[in-house]
Order: structure tokens, then sequence, then C-alpha cells
């Protein structure tokens, strides 16, 4: 092929600037200003293909792929490019089992671009038809989505409306869940390093067995937790995958389970 038939990127238009990850992504710091590539969408789409079968229509892979293309016929971007973030931190599609389906989030380093709960086949217990999603349940399902985050003040209060309405009642017991989210939360504010707080793994790691008593998640059940998370001053939005985000997943599967 001679010089004047190879490809050559066009141009970059002057005064255009690339679609950013900040542009397409609620996501924040260094991946915010990175614009995105198409190397970045080919392995999300691939990351997708992995779980599903092949990628989502509508997901981050689609998503990210428009914009890379968009950065390339602009010229900001080159075909075979991928962004720092992408190449040094990667980009994941990951499933954590619950009761019922599974949690499904889709990350680009490090940061969750997106995550939804995917109903699945209902799970046999000793011939019995498990329906309903348990509060124990949810917060287990928090300790295996996001066990790695440091518990503050929004995610013990949100916690504790979870124990008061699994078990109905309103005081703190003594070596509890509550207790323990809320003594994690103080400790973890007199501490710097994120490295040596203590993460909501150690705190939800067996709800079910430190619950005296336990009930059905329900619809009406995630406003609340909603609320007691997002406390003023403490929260400007719930967690993705914290503890609302397993509540209302949980509420989501008992209500196409009792259809």
């Amino acid at each position: 092929m001679s010089q004047e038939q190879q490809p050559r990127r066009q141009q970059p238009n002057q005064g255009v600037d690339p679609i950013k990850y900040g542009d397409v992504f609620n996501v924040s710091g260094e991946l915010a200003d990175q614009p995105v590539a198409p190397q970045d969408a080919a392995m999300m789409q691939s990351a997708e293909a992995s779980i599903f079968g092949q990628p989502r229509t509508g997901g981050p892979g689609e998503a990210m792929q428009a914009a890379a293309a968009w950065n390339e016929r602009a010229g900001l971007v080159g075909r075979s490019d991928i962004s720092d973030a992408a190449a040094i931190q990667g980009v994941a599609v990951t499933e954590t089992g619950v009761p019922g389906g599974r949690v499904v989030t889709e990350s680009v380093a490090g940061q969750v671009v997106r995550q939804f709960v995917e109903a699945g086949p209902i799970r046999q217990v000793q011939g019995a038809v498990v329906t309903k999603v348990m509060f124990g349940e949810a917060l287990e399902a928090v300790a295996q989505t996001v066990g790695d985050k440091p518990v503050d003040r929004g995610d013990a209060a949100a916690i504790h409306v979870v124990v008061q309405m699994a078990t109905g009642v309103d005081t703190v017991l003594p070596g509890g869940i509550t207790a323990s989210a809320q003594s994690a939360a103080a400790y973890n504010e007199a501490t710097l390093r994120d490295e040596d707080k203590i993460k909501l793994a150690h705190v939800l790691m067996g709800a079910r067995e430190k619950l005296p008593r336990d009930r059905a998640v329900m619809g009406d059940d995630v406003g609340r937790v909603a609320k007691a998370e997002m406390t003023p001053g403490l929260k400007a939005s719930v967690h993705p995958g914290g503890v609302t985000a397993s509540v209302a997943a949980a509420a989501r599967l008992n209500e196409g389970n009792a259809r």
C-alpha cells in the first residue's frame, strides 16, 4: 500500500472538545476528564458479552462506542487508542448472586457506570419455593457487592432503619449490627487512611444469623432506608450498590416473584 493509500487519523477539529467520561456517566476525579477511546468501548463490549452473551443494547458499552466514534470522527482519538483509565485500571462487568437473581455491576477504572438487578430462576430450598428476599439477605448482598467500602454515618443510619424494620425493635441492641455499624462509622471518621477503616463487609457478613428476627422486604421500605442514608449532612445521594440499592433490588425481586 502506498503512503497515499494508508489510513490516517483525521486532523482534529480546532476548538472542539472530546466527549469525556464525565459527559456520559456519573463519575468523578481523573476519569471524568478523560476522553472515551475506541478500545475502551471494545473492552466494555467484550466484558458485557462475557456475562450476557453479547453486548447489551442501551448499556455502557454501546454508550462508550457512540462517544468514542464521535471522538474518532472529530480526529480527537485514533481507532487503536485506549484511555489511561482503561489501560491501567481496566473495565469490568461483574455479577453477584442474590436470592431470585443477580446484581450486575459495570465499571470503568473502579467507578460504577451502571448497576442493576436481573431476575432469575427462583431458588429451591428443601423442596420449597423461596419467593421472598429477606432484609438479612439484602444486607449480605451489600457485603458482597460493595463490601470494601468504608462504613460512614449514612451507611450506619440506613442499616439502623433496616434492622428496625426487620426485627420490629427500635432500640439499638448491644453487639448487634446497628451498634457495630455506628461504632465503625465513628472509628472511620477519626481514621485518615481508607485501608485502615472498617468496611461494610466487616459489619454485614453473616447478617442473617445476626438478626434475632427478619422479614421480607416490601416496596414501601425503600423510601425509609433511602431517607436514612441521605439524612441531611450525611450524603447527597445513596451509594451505588449500597444499603438502599440492595433493599430496592430486593423489593423489586419480591414484587416480581409475587406475580
